[in-house]
């Protein structure tokens, strides 16, 4: 409905548009002003002095939209039983349009009233993601073409953040706008101190000062306006937060881990004449300043400084005071960008491990294929990515792969490659022989017992968590060993009471059973990241199915309306 609505919409537009023809050819009333003022967010796209044929233009981005629409309202029939699986994006990598058009139509479906639409918000938001990594994987794989002195430490910063976030608006031009801004703020500071000083007059990075004095006193003015007057300091409290890791995160809340501050410090010193370089210390990163001949092999021709401890200023054995022990002199050497983002990557693959709310282990499958676009024949991460890919029961082909791959690469590996190949040409066969959906009928003697429906907002009596609920069964239908950890039995009514798949509010997914459930006296949307996948609408009190999961539960829709209207319009007499 949705889409037909929205494609008369753009054929009315457009034919609108096609009759101003004549107006465009007598410039009167320019067609970019059509184009622009339909969709305003493409002008960043377009320069004054562009000779385009705003006519062909419209019809492209028309024409885009409608292939966007045709797309999107395909994703939930073909994929709600599963992930999108790998080649589904197939449709996508073959576009016949301009991308940017494209993704301009994903982000007017994103900006829709927010309260409806929600199904096709859900998959026009993944195929956006798709497409995004995408592009900022191939920025990546070109960045670590370029020779190392091409390669600036802010950039790959940056190319990091925007695949972890790739629906967050961040550009290099954007984090090198705050950066700039800060250089500016010291270059006051060392105007004050020295008036004469060769960074005040200078751009960014169009000298190297040569006297250790005059680098001194940068350094000085930068830690005056870093950790002074900007307050930026390491974050010792929330240390583990992914926030930490991204460039433009610290940037805005002036706190993060030793790496990312330390990119910071860097770029900023560099801007202004003093090369510092990063130091792959172990437990902390460090940067080395050289205080003896350039190029030195020493360790004591340098001072190391913690951008994470307020700029400090060490010797080599205040480093190893720093971590409580001593390491070789290798570890004070300095690394290559690619060596530095391998870090980064590092960092969050082990926060992606330890993630227990998010089910789709979303930022530990990101870091990895960041980490695996650095180094493709990692066998180490390659059997992580296989296993993490079959422990979700997604993208079984795309496993196979990998493990064909980790099978060429290491042939002592048979024995896990086997164990993983088999059990997934199993979930292979048991997905083709799957023959549909299955339906649940209330009115079905056997589901007699089960009082509450499909789209309810409900609250756990125990844990006081929000849900809403998007599946059940008559009784539980989870094994022995699931029953025995989570202490079923121990509940009055054991498990064999109606049991229900609900999405809670901190995104996490449950099965809950009837007797801890309530109604919820003051129902509210729930957050969930899968909401969109289930549900098309939240109407204010309740959820509406999509028809994919109404296909499935056919006759709970009446009974959640007069539920609803029971509960909540007797509550207002």
């Amino acid at each position: 409905m949705l889409e037909s609505i929205t494609g008369l919409i753009y054929t009315i537009t457009l034919k609108v548009a096609l009759s101003l023809g004549s107006i465009l050819a007598s410039q009167v009333f320019p067609f970019t002003s059509v184009l622009l003022y339909r969709w305003p967010s493409l002008l960043k796209y377009y320069s004054h002095t562009d000779s385009v044929s705003w006519l062909e233009e419209y019809k492209a981005r028309h024409n885009a939209g409608l292939e966007a629409q045709r797309i999107v309202a395909s994703f939930s029939k073909r994929f709600f039983s599963e992930h999108v699986p790998c080649d589904g994006f197939s449709d996508i990598e073959t576009l016949g349009c301009p991308s940017h058009f494209f993704e301009d139509e994903l982000m007017c479906i994103l900006n829709m009233e927010g309260r409806k639409g929600l199904t096709w918000k859900y998959y026009a938001k993944k195929i956006l993601y798709f497409l995004r990594q995408q592009n900022i994987l191939k920025n990546l794989k070109e960045y670590l073409q370029r020779p190392a002195e091409q390669q600036s430490f802010l950039e790959g910063a940056v190319l990091i953040d925007q695949y972890c976030n790739p629906l967050s608006d961040i550009c290099l031009k954007s984090v090198q706008a705050q950066v700039d801004e800060i250089t500016d703020k010291v270059r006051k500071v060392l105007r004050t101190k020295n008036p004469r000083h060769p960074s005040v007059a200078s751009k960014a990075g169009e000298i190297l000062i040569p006297e250790v004095e005059l680098q001194r006193q940068v350094l000085d003015a930068m830690n005056c306006v870093l950790y002074e007057q900007l307050k930026y300091k390491g974050n010792e409290l929330d240390y583990y937060n992914s926030l930490n890791s991204y460039i433009h995160q610290v940037l805005i809340r002036r706190t993060g881990i030793p790496i990312s501050l330390s990119v910071l410090y860097l770029t900023i010193a560099r801007q202004l004449g003093v090369k510092l370089e990063p130091v792959n210390f172990p437990s902390h990163f460090l940067l080395r300043w050289c205080q003896g001949k350039e190029g030195s092999t020493d360790i004591f021709d340098y001072t190391y400084i913690d951008a994470f401890g307020k700029g400090k200023q060490l010797t080599v054995k205040e480093c190893e005071y720093l971590i409580g022990h001593h390491v070789t002199e290798e570890f004070y050497g300095v690394v290559t960008s690619k060596e530095v983002l391998q870090r980064m990557v590092g960092n969050l693959l082990n926060l992606g491990k330890r993630e227990s709310t998010d089910q789709s282990y979303q930022l530990l499958r990101d870091s990895l294929d960041l980490y695996l676009a650095m180094y493709p024949d990692n066998v180490q991460h390659l059997m992580l990515q296989a296993r993490l890919y079959f422990h979700l029961g997604i993208w079984p082909e795309k496993v196979l792969d990998i493990l064909q791959h980790i099978q060429a690469l290491d042939p002592s590996q048979h024995g896990a490659v086997g164990y993983l190949v088999q059990h997934t040409l199993e979930h292979i066969e048991r997905r083709k022989e799957e023959v549909g959906p299955e339906v649940k009928h209330r009115s079905d003697e056997k589901h007699k017992e089960v009082c509450f429906s499909i789209g309810l907002i409900m609250k756990h009596k125990r844990y006081g968590y929000n849900c809403v609920i998007y599946g059940w069964d008559p009784a539980c239908m989870m094994g022995h060993e699931w029953i025995r950890n989570m202490n079923v039995h121990s509940l009055p009514h054991g498990p064999h009471q109606p049991f229900y798949n609900v999405l809670v509010e901190d995104g996490s997914c449950r099965y809950a059973a009837q007797e801890n459930l309530e109604y919820n006296s003051e129902p509210r949307e729930i957050p969930h990241p899968d909401i969109g996948r289930y549900f098309s609408e939240f109407s204010g009190t309740h959820y509406l199915a999509n028809t994919e999961l109404e296909l499935r539960y056919p006759e709970d829709l009446e009974l959640t309306c007069s539920t609803v209207q029971k509960i909540y319009s007797s509550g207002k007499e």
